[in-house]
């Protein structure tokens, strides 16, 4: 399980550029004119995790499986799309498919990149998108209760349950606030989330910034960065045509490249990152002489559900999971030397995986 991000933002703000380097391809085609990006363009990318490299080491397998992260590409926004403005119908439809949204905003000048609005100011940019997703939300949400009524008069109990969450969302965006300010009960959230609510989705500003100003980001950067501590959000500062650049080299030319403009990482490790943390997510290993691979699980998933996450009879058949925490896998050398040490649990159905946890599962055929 990986999870999928839709690369949102106005038009001309570098969505294109960033998408093209982070899934090193030319898919989508970086133009500078609106609408460039007329179909969604859907790229896969290995997440990097330097633990998987050493247990692979360790275990001597013979390859090694990353977890995937995908990204969608979504077609420019402008004022007016909750009503059909430039590609807004195609835009809203294709934006309810991810788990989060990558919001990349503008935050560098240059004369030669026109702005649709003319001026460059990250906030305002921030606002329009997030007015445009509340307006098709609010517009959405009253048809339902409207198409809904019939049902909750014969008092149907799932109608009932929709209802209620309805209006809760209809309150908050009366009242200006996005889907995911409502505060929703643990039972309802399997209903919440099947409402598809554009608002709803976790949000990750990705301020784009000019090449000079990738290390430690400029005064526009720094504005979205108080805008996103204020909203509950996340935000990361990349430069779009850095990570073009870097998508072009050898890894050891890229690590000198980052070394010159002051950065230890790539920008698509501090995005994933920040996307993890954004949906709770973490990662677990197998490791055996055949593969080193990772999987991708939310936080607080117990063990036979994550057993699940490789096969739904491994979830079914569950008997226990021979568990080895990470350091001590590579602190003992493998799984021989933390049986040796006492370092391997055996774990039943209530444990909760703990990032980095290497894990053999067994499970009745």
């Amino acid at each position: 399980m990986g999870f999928k991000m839709g690369i949102v933002g106005l038009p001309n703000v570098g969505k294109s550029t960033l998408f093209n380097a982070l899934t090193r391809t030319a898919a989508a085609q970086a133009a500078n004119f609106p609408f460039c990006t007329i179909e969604p363009n859907v790229g896969e990318v290995a997440v990097p995790d330097a633990r998987l490299d050493k247990l692979a080491e360790i275990a001597g397998s013979a390859q090694k499986i990353p977890t995937r992260m995908t990204f969608v590409d979504i077609a420019g926004l402008v004022k007016g799309a909750s009503k059909g403005e430039g590609l807004g119908n195609q835009f809203l439809a294709n934006i309810r498919e991810v788990d989060a949204i990558a919001h990349v905003l503008r935050c560098f000048e240059d004369d030669d990149i026109t702005h649709v609005e003319g001026r460059v100011d990250p906030v305002a940019d921030a606002e329009t998108i997030e007015t445009e997703l509340m307006l098709a939300d609010l517009e959405s949400v009253e048809k339902r209760l409207q198409n809904l009524s019939r049902k909750v008069r014969g008092g149907d109990k799932e109608a009932l349950q929709q209802q209620t969450l309805l209006e809760a969302a209809k309150a908050a965006l009366d009242a200006g606030r996005p889907a995911r300010s409502v505060e929703v009960d643990a039972e309802d959230a399997k209903a919440w989330k099947m409402l598809q609510l554009l608002t709803s989705k976790p949000v990750l500003y990705v301020c784009n910034v000019a090449e000079e100003d990738a290390a430690h980001g400029n005064a526009q950067s720094a504005r979205v960065a108080a805008m996103a501590a204020a909203e509950g959000n996340a935000h990361v500062v990349i430069s779009a045509r850095i990570e073009e650049e870097l998508a072009q080299l050898a890894p050891e030319e890229a690590a000198l490249f980052l070394e010159e403009m002051g950065l230890t990482e790539a920008g698509l490790d501090r995005l994933i990152r920040a996307g993890y943390e954004l949906l709770h997510l973490e990662t677990y290993f197998t490791a055996g002489p055949k593969e080193a691979r990772a999987w991708t699980i939310r936080k607080g998933t117990a063990a036979p559900q994550a057993a699940g996450v490789i096969h739904g009879d491994f979830e079914k058949g569950f008997i226990r999971a021979e568990t080895i925490a990470y350091d001590d896998y590579v602190r003992l050398g493998g799984e021989s030397g933390a049986k040796e040490a006492g370092r391997m649990r055996a774990e039943g159905k209530t444990y909760v995986v703990q990032d980095g946890d290497v894990m053999h599962f067994l499970f009745n055929r």
